[in-house]
C-alpha cells in the first residue's frame, strides 16, 4: 500500500447513537498489556519503557477546563522489589508531546529530567562510621517530602518547549509551593513500617505549577502507582489460550480471567494543564503521545561510589520509546518494525501505513478462531482503522487539516463525564468523553479496539465500509478482564496508590495456604 493512501479523504462523522447500537453476539478475544515490554529492544530497558498513556478532560469536581495527561513507565514492578526500588533513569529524557494544529509535529513538549541523590547515611559501629545498606535509615516515619528518614531522594525538573522539541528552547516550570524549579517524588511504597500512611504522604507530592506562556495554575505528580492496566498475559500470548465460555450478556464473563499484573506497580508522570494552554486558540482538538530518549553513548567504566555505578553517558539523545494510542506497537506493528516504531515520530508514520490499512491481527484471530465463526473484515484498505488510529474520527476528534499520524486525540470541548456515569466502552457505549476520544483510566481499550479491529464500524455503515465487509463485526469481543472507572480515584492523580511491599497483599492469593 503506497503512503499516499493516507492523504485520501477520511471517513464521515460517526454519531454517538450509532456507536451505542446493540451488538448482538459474543466471543472471547485476547487481552494485551498496553505497552509492557512490547518491543525487543525496550524490553531490556525497563526504566524507559512506556507502558500506558492517558489523556482526558478532568472529571474531578471543580476542575472543568483542565486536561489530564498521564505517562506510565517502568513496567511490572514487584512491590517487594527491594532493597533498591524503582527510580527512573537520570540520564534519560521523558517527554509528553502535544499537537494542536492538526499536524504531525509537536507544538508543545513537556520534558521531565530526574536526579537521584544519595545522602550516604552512616552508623557508628564500634569506632567507625559505616554506610548503611538500605534506602531508609530507621530514624522515623517517612511522612513528608525529602524526609530525613530516607537515604536516597529522587527529584525532577520539568520544562516546557514550544515548537519542535529539537529546535525549541526549554523553559522551566515553576513549583508554586517553593518558588523553585525542582520537585520531589514520593519514595516507593516499601511498607507501613517505613511509611505509615502512604496515601497522605504521596499526596504531599502533588505540586501546583506555573507553566511559562500559560495563564492559570496546573498540577504535576510523579511517583509510583498501582498499574492501572488489566491483562491476562500468560494465556494471551500462548496463542490466546483462553478456555472459558463468555458472553457480553453474562457479566461474569468480564471477571473470567486472571489479571496477571494485579500485584504490579508502575511509575506515573502526571500533568493537569488548563485546556486553553494546550489548544492555544487553534481549535478544541489536540493530539499527544509520550516518548523516552537516552544519550547516544553509554560507556561502562570503573565503578565509583554512589548510585550510578560504572555508567557514563554522553552524546545527543536517541528516542527509544514511543506511545500514543494503546496497543499499537503491541499488536499492530510487525515484529521486525517494533524497535523502529519506538524510535520514530508521527510525521514519518506513512512508513507504517500497511500495518493499519492491511492489519494482521484480524487475520490471526480468524486463523485461531475461524471454526467458531470468527472472520476477519475484507475491506482493504481499512479506512475504518485509518480513522480510528491515524486521523481521529470525523465529527468526534478529528482536527481540521489533519495529517494522518498515530497519536491519542482528544476533543477538549466535549464535557467530561463523572466517574459514576462513564461507560467502560467509551464512545462505543454512547459516552463521547471516552476512548477513542482521549483515554481515561477506566476505558476498556482492549474490548474497544478488538471490536473496532474486527469491523464494528462497518456493521454500522461507518468508516467507509459496509456490514458485508465485516462478517463477524457484530460479535461482542471481550478479553474477560474487567475494568471500569470505579477502580480509580475521581481526583488528581486518579491512579490508585501503589501496592505496599510489606505486607505483600497478594502473597496468599498467589501461593495459597501451606
Amino acid at each position: 500500500m503506497s503512503s499516499d493512501f493516507l492523504q485520501r479523504p477520511v471517513a464521515k462523522a460517526i454519531p454517538a447513537a450509532l456507536f451505542a447500537s446493540a451488538l448482538a453476539a459474543s466471543w472471547v478475544g485476547p487481552a494485551h498489556a498496553s505497552s509492557h515490554r512490547e518491543a525487543p529492544f525496550i524490553a531490556g530497558l525497563p526504566q524507559v519503557d512506556g507502558t500506558d498513556f492517558y489523556m482526558f478532560n478532568s472529571y474531578e469536581p471543580g476542575r472543568n477546563g483542565y486536561v489530564v495527561l498521564v505517562a506510565n513507565y517502568l513496567p511490572l514492578q514487584d512491590s517487594y522489589g527491594g532493597p533498591n526500588y524503582f527510580h527512573l533513569d537520570p540520564n534519560a529524557l521523558y517527554e509528553i508531546h502535544v499537537v494542536n494544529d492538526g499536524g504531525a509535529v509537536e507544538n508543545i513538549t513537556f520534558q521531565f529530567k530526574f536526579q537521584n541523590t544519595l545522602d550516604d547515611n552512616q552508623l557508628a559501629v564500634g569506632s567507625k562510621k559505616v554506610s548503611i545498606p538500605l534506602v531508609q535509615n530507621g530514624s522515623g516515619d517517612v511522612a513528608t517530602p525529602h524526609s530525613s528518614a530516607l537515604n536516597v531522594h529522587e527529584t525532577y525538573t520539568l520544562d516546557v518547549i514550544y515548537g519542535p522539541r529539537a529546535t525549541g528552547t526549554p523553559m522551566p516550570v515553576t513549583n508554586t509551593s517553593t518558588g523553585g524549579t525542582s520537585f520531589d517524588t514520593p519514595a516507593d511504597n516499601t511498607g507501613q513500617k517505613t511509611i505509615s500512611n502512604y496515601v497522605a504522604y504521596a499526596n504531599h507530592h502533588g505540586w501546583d505549577i506555573r507553566i511559562p506562556g500559560c495563564d492559570g495554575i496546573g498540577r504535576v505528580f510523579v511517583g509510583q502507582r498501582r498499574d492501572p492496566f488489566v491483562v491476562n498475559l500468560g494465556e494471551t500470548f500462548d496463542l490466546v489460550n483462553i478456555k472459558y465460555p463468555a458472553t457480553e450478556l453474562n457479566p461474569a464473563a468480564e471477571f473470567a480471567t486472571v489479571d496477571s499484573i494485579v500485584d504490579a506497580n508502575v511509575t506515573a508522570l502526571e500533568l493537569e494543564v488548563p485546556a486553553a494552554c494546550l489548544t492555544q486558540g487553534k481549535g478544541p482538538i489536540i493530539g499527544a503521545w509520550t516518548t523516552a530518549s537516552l544519550p547516544a553513548t553509554r560507556v561502562l567504566g570503573a565503578v565509583t561510589p554512589g548510585l550510578d555505578g560504572a555508567q557514563q553517558a554522553s552524546g545527543s539523545f536517541v528516542q527509544v520509546s514511543r506511545l500514543g494510542m494503546p496497543l499499537v506497537n503491541e499488536v499492530v506493528i510487525g515484529l521486525k518494525d517494533k524497535n523502529k516504531f519506538n524510535g520514530s515520530e508521527p510525521k514519518d508514520d506513512a512508513q507504517f501505513a500497511d500495518y493499519v490499512t492491511n492489519p494482521t491481527l484480524p487475520a490471526l484471530l480468524e486463523i485461531l478462531f475461524g471454526a467458531a465463526g470468527v472472520k476477519a473484515p475484507t475491506n482493504f484498505p481499512r479506512t475504518d482503522l485509518v480513522a480510528t488510529f491515524l486521523t481521529g474520527v470525523a465529527g468526534l476528534n478529528q482536527p481540521a487539516n489533519v495529517t494522518p499520524s498515530e497519536m491519542l486525540r482528544l476533543n477538549t470541548s466535549i464535557p467530561a463525564v463523572p466517574a459514576a456515569q462513564q461507560s467502560r466502552l467509551g464512545v462505543l457505549g454512547g459516552d463521547n468523553a471516552g476512548f477513542p476520544n482521549g483515554r481515561r483510566p477506566g476505558d476498556d481499550v482492549v474490548d474497544i479496539e478488538l471490536r473496532v479491529a474486527m469491523g464494528v464500524l462497518c456493521t454500522l455503515n461507518l468508516g467507509g465500509c459496509a456490514p458485508a465487509d465485516a462478517p463477524a463485526g457484530s460479535l461482542h469481543y471481550t478479553d474477560g478482564a474487567f475494568i471500569y472507572a470505579g477502580y480509580f480515584d475521581s481526583a488528581f492523580p486518579f491512579l490508585q496508590p501503589p501496592l505496599p511491599g510489606s505486607p505483600n497483599p497478594d502473597n496468599a492469593i498467589k501461593r495459597g495456604a501451606p
